[in-house]
């Protein structure tokens, strides 16, 4: 146990998606630990995950007073309001998910001798998409304490200095997914979890599973989440005369046993680091189709007709195909969702979590000589 060990934990929000799944996770395994847990986030809203009572939630956001008509002087609000956090709370290490925050977190703590780890989350260029984030990411990341990125795939964005301080970590699942594989009759769904906007790209899975409707006229496609999406996608599927066979529930508590029981799991995202949901639609065995994403997370998941399937990112064409493949011959799926199972024994929760622990660990008491040696 590491009961005197502070970590300070930053996100914008914990509003229902992998990233922030992956910090409440994390937050409430490390306060479980012994921890003492302070959750920074700039924004509170709604739908977010519930964090473990243990764990102290801090807003850093300035409020409707302190803020002004100039955007210069607002962003000194919030960095000398993100600075005073971490003076006053004096955590031994802090860990930074997402784009700015990694920016900000490095940035805001400057000079006060934590040591700082960044993970991103997503394919580096999406993350850090316009140049000045990445010449920040690309040199300010030398700063850094410590690099966690996502896939091996994921270290050629950086330079070699920023490699040199770079660890690839997993991600922690929910224990919800980690049960014996359905080895019954398996439900005529098509599922998908996930925000639904434009990056998840559900119109492109929603046009090939049109393709293949009439073959298989027993299936529905289901898409669990809520987005900008969901209206526009409920209004597709009328247009292409699938209502009642295409179902956008929204956002559910129990998603492990909606899916459960799930003939195909698919992931149709533009660009991903190493998707939760599709880690854990893996270790329930069910059989998964997932587009090759940049960056590399689903290929580094999936052995393509081994343990599931890879198509081009937005070839609506090769989904339509890999579906009618699958739903056509059900022992093929079933053999690839037995395999993907296998997956389960590199997640298994203590094994991660461990790793993650092990890594913040080692850099806890390091700040201090960094700063005097990186000018």
């Amino acid at each position: 146990m590491n009961e005197n060990i502070h970590i300070a934990m930053l996100i914008g929000d914990l509003q229902k998606g992998g990233a922030e799944r992956v910090m409440a996770n994390l937050a409430g395994y490390f306060a479980e630990r012994g921890w003492r847990v302070t959750l920074v986030t700039q924004y509170r809203k709604e739908n977010e995950y519930s964090l473990n009572k243990k764990v102290k939630r801090v807003i850093s956001d300035i409020t409707p007073e302190e803020t002004s008509g100039s955007r210069l002087v607002n962003f000194k609000r919030r960095f000398m309001k993100l600075r005073g956090i971490w003076k006053a709370e004096r955590p031994d290490v802090i860990l930074s998910f997402i784009g700015k925050n990694n920016i900000m977190a490095i940035l805001t703590s400057r000079l006060l001798h934590i040591p700082v780890a960044v993970s991103v989350r997503g394919d580096p260029p999406e993350e850090y998409y316009n140049a000045w984030m990445r010449f920040m990411a690309r040199h300010l990341f030398a700063r850094a304490a410590g690099v966690i990125l996502q896939t091996r795939k994921s270290f050629a964005f950086f330079p070699p200095r920023v490699q040199a301080r770079a660890v690839l970590l997993k991600n922690p699942a929910s224990g919800a997914f980690f049960r014996e594989r359905y080895e019954g009759k398996r439900e005529k769904t098509i599922v998908a979890v996930g925000r639904v906007d434009e990056n998840k790209n559900h119109e492109m899975l929603l046009r090939a599973f049109a393709g293949i409707a009439c073959r298989f006229p027993g299936y529905k496609l289901v898409i669990y989440g809520e987005g900008e999406c969901r209206q526009p996608l409920i209004r597709l599927a009328q247009e292409l005369g699938l209502e009642g066979r295409v179902l956008l529930p929204g956002t559910i508590d129990n998603v492990a046993d909606a899916i459960y029981k799930a003939g195909i799991f698919v992931l149709s995202s533009n660009t991903e680091g190493v998707p939760n949901t599709l880690i854990e639609a893996m270790l329930m065995g069910l059989t998964v189709v997932s587009t090759d994403c940049p960056c590399g997370g689903p290929a580094e998941l999936i052995k393509d007709r081994g343990n599931g399937m890879l198509v081009p990112v937005g070839d609506e064409e090769a989904m339509k195909k890999a579906l009618g493949l699958l739903l056509g011959d059900l022992a093929l799926a079933e053999e690839l969702g037995r395999n993907a199972a296998k997956t389960a024994e590199s997640y298994l929760p203590e094994k991660v979590y461990g790793d993650w622990e092990k890594f913040l660990l080692s850099l806890v008491g390091t700040q201090e000589e960094e700063e005097k040696c990186v000018v």
